[in-house]
């Protein structure tokens, strides 16, 4: 079954890139309140890791085959184990509350999740075809 007899039309439908989308705008809300001294340091690296989660499953998206999508996803996949690891040094550096990190973390898990299925389907696309 491809995407569009799924009713998928646009990236933007997909779960994984909505779900992705909420977790950069909170990335953006919660650094935006970090030291000044991090615009070139944290703050840059942890916005670039978070727009790449949904740049990468926007990107996977428009592929034509299923090895190529499997790609990208597994490329986000990745940023989000990066941007997680972000976070830890965020908190552990006193950047962000206990409270707000749980927040974005709970949001990272199911992002990754949702991204994990997108593999598993793509893949299985793959073995079927």
């Amino acid at each position: 079954m491809n995407q569009e007899s799924r009713g998928l039309k646009s990236f933007t439908d997909l779960n994984a890139w909505k779900e992705g989308h909420a977790l950069v705008l909170q990335i953006y809300k919660t650094t935006k309140a970090w030291p000044k001294e991090e615009v070139f340091g944290l703050i840059s690296q942890i916005r670039r890791c978070a727009v790449s989660i949904t740049s990468n499953i926007a990107e996977g998206f428009s592929r034509q085959s299923y090895k190529e999508k499997v790609q990208f996803y597994a490329i986000a996949l990745g940023s989000v184990t990066e941007l997680q690891n972000q976070l830890l040094i965020a908190k552990d550096v006193g950047y962000i509350a206990i409270d707000n990190f749980n927040t974005i973390a709970q949001q990272s898990i199911k992002v990754h999740k949702i991204i994990n299925g997108l593999v598993k389907s793509s893949k299985s696309m793959i073995h079927n075809s």
